[in-house]
């Protein structure tokens, strides 16, 4: 499909009215307006001022929430925000309804760009972690570090429980699994995801269970809610298929910024046998393994995942490592337009 198919859904200004995505204690939510795009974007407070920037970018299906066990604990080393890409989370879907690789990051990249936050300390969960890989090899002045947990790189052997994710990017999957899961309620959804996600899924507390589900319910309502999961897949296997210098695992070489990369012994998504691969293609990183963890370390295991990521900013300053690198002309904006389509 290419990316100048209009969105199946309607314009963001006419969709129904949903209840409100939760906030955590001590983060506020606002509306980014770009070109093509609006993004809502999770804030907390700095404990001082001066901080560096962190932005946070989720997985597929995912949204910001993704990131609340984590950036507390981080509060007093960066000035963390997390976004929801388009269609998902509070974001509504872009205007071309592209969800490529590319124009995820592009959004980044465009948020970035207008907020002025640049160099930033870029983390990616799954499919965010391939968008800020794509992000830190074409725009390295705008990335000071990078940390990806479980980031969705090419594998040649897919792992058999994440083919029944990746078959969503076959046309006429969706409708079909709609039906046939017609009589499923939020919960039982919500436990399927988890146990799917979670090394352990009774590490979630009953708590984050009921507004896990609260939040399945208000996605549910959302006209748009699986053209997004489809065309972000198909965006995400396409990108997989890609060679050349625009190849994830290619520009996964270009990346300058020193690296934490994170990888969970229980990931039923993202091969733990890729994990040495990653550490051999990012040319300056550090590798935690967490055995018992499964797709979403910085929820199951946050403090794990904040610890390594003080251990990665106190030897990078110590270091005098460089916080960023120059642009590169051609970046994102000038990549082909359909060299991935997300639908």
């Amino acid at each position: 499909m290419p990316s100048t198919e209009p969105p199946s859904v309607p314009p963001a200004n006419v969709l129904p009215k949903v209840a409100a995505v939760k906030v955590a204690d001590g983060e506020r939510l606002r509306s980014v307006q770009l070109p093509g795009i609006t993004l809502t974007v999770r804030s907390r407070r700095p404990a001082r001022e001066g901080l560096p920037p962190a932005l946070y970018v989720h997985g597929l299906g995912g949204s910001s929430q993704n990131w609340s066990a984590l950036m507390p604990l981080l509060d007093g080393v960066v000035h963390s925000e997390a976004l929801d890409l388009p269609g998902f989370g509070d974001s509504p879907p872009p205007d071309d309804g592209d969800y490529s690789i590319t124009s995820h990051a592009r959004a980044v990249v465009r948020h970035l760009d207008a907020a002025g936050r640049g160099p930033v300390h870029l983390f990616g969960n799954s499919l965010g972690g391939a968008v800020v890989t794509r992000v830190a090899a074409v725009r390295p002045d705008l990335v000071r570090t990078l940390t990806l947990v479980s980031p969705a790189l090419p594998e040649m052997r897919v792992q058999r429980s994440a083919v029944p994710t990746g078959l969503l990017a076959l046309p006429g999957v969706v409708p079909l699994f709609n039906r046939l899961t017609r009589e499923w309620t939020a919960e039982q959804r919500v436990r399927g995801v988890t146990a799917l996600c979670y090394g352990d899924p009774g590490r979630v507390t009953p708590e984050g269970f009921r507004n896990a589900v609260e939040e399945m319910e208000r996605r549910l309502r959302l006209p748009y809610f699986w053209d997004a999961m489809a065309r972000s897949t198909r965006g995400l296997v396409n990108a997989y298929t890609v060679g050349g210098q625009h190849g994830l695992w290619r520009q996964a070489e270009r990346v300058l910024a020193p690296t934490l990369l994170v990888y969970g012994g229980r990931d039923q998504l993202v091969g733990y046998r890729m994990a040495q691969r990653a550490t051999r293609a990012f040319r300056d990183s550090r590798l935690l393994t967490l055995p018992d963890a499964g797709h979403v370390a910085m929820m199951e295991y946050p403090e794990a995942v904040a610890t390594a990521f003080r251990e990665l900013l106190a030897d990078t300053v110590g270091t005098g490592k460089p916080a960023g690198g120059e642009r590169i002309d051609g970046a994102v904006d000038g990549e082909p337009a359909n060299q991935t389509t997300g639908g």
